[in-house]
């Protein structure tokens, strides 16, 4: 069985991610600025739910992108809600980590390791919330390029996004973020077999998601 993708659902969620990534950056940058406790905790919630509500909404998108003839495939709401809530939580502590006060390349490394994880954990609990009448496994190598994607870019474009406050480099680093997110998600989506099960013929077959 092979699946093939909607190329404008993917488009949209490129789109989507890089958006969101923007958005979220330049709310970030606003967190050192701020003359008050409550106004930077403000601006911090607000680039969180941003970039974890973007990411979590590309993955959706591009999972619906995805089209598998013959094959229904439905959501766990107890691990989908919380793939939601892990992306907010965890890309919020990356922008608590890199804006702190005199914040140096030590930071900016554990804020991109956080970011990153964050983005990763969000995309295989997403997949693990799948329900289908199939099995899902993965291969190791095209999980470590996801991991090596989504940790690598978030490092650069957090470090593009907090050296600078122009246009231009908000905007390459909303690119970086938003390659971040795409690019492990169709790593992570490339490293997936579906092997589906023919119950009636007894037969088996699998699925390469790519």
């Amino acid at each position: 069985m092979t699946g093939t993708h909607d190329l404008i659902l993917v488009a949209l969620s490129i789109l989507i991610a890089v958006a969101a990534s923007y958005t979220a950056l330049d709310l970030a940058t606003r967190v050192k600025a701020s003359t008050s406790r409550a106004a930077s905790y403000a601006w911090l919630a607000a680039a969180a739910v941003c970039m974890g509500g973007g990411v979590w909404s590309m993955h959706f998108v591009a999972m619906l992108a995805y089209v598998m003839p013959n094959m229904e495939i439905a959501y766990d709401p107890p691990l989908t809600a919380p793939s939601l809530a892990t992306a907010i939580a965890v890309t919020g502590g990356g922008f608590a980590v890199v804006s702190r006060p005199q914040s140096g390349p030590v930071a900016l490394v554990l804020s991109g390791l956080v970011m990153g994880a964050g983005i990763l954990a969000m995309h295989y609990m997403g997949m693990a919330a799948m329900r289908m009448q199939a099995t899902l496994s993965y291969d190791a190598f095209w999980v470590s390029v996801s991991v090596f994607v989504a940790i690598g870019a978030a490092i650069a474009a957090l470090w593009l996004a907090f050296r600078s406050t122009r246009f231009v480099e908000k905007g390459a680093a909303a690119c970086f973020m938003g390659l971040a997110i795409s690019g492990m998600h169709f790593a992570g989506m490339q490293a997936a077999t579906i092997g589906t099960h023919d119950m009636a013929a007894g037969s088996n077959a699998s699925a390469v998601v790519s």
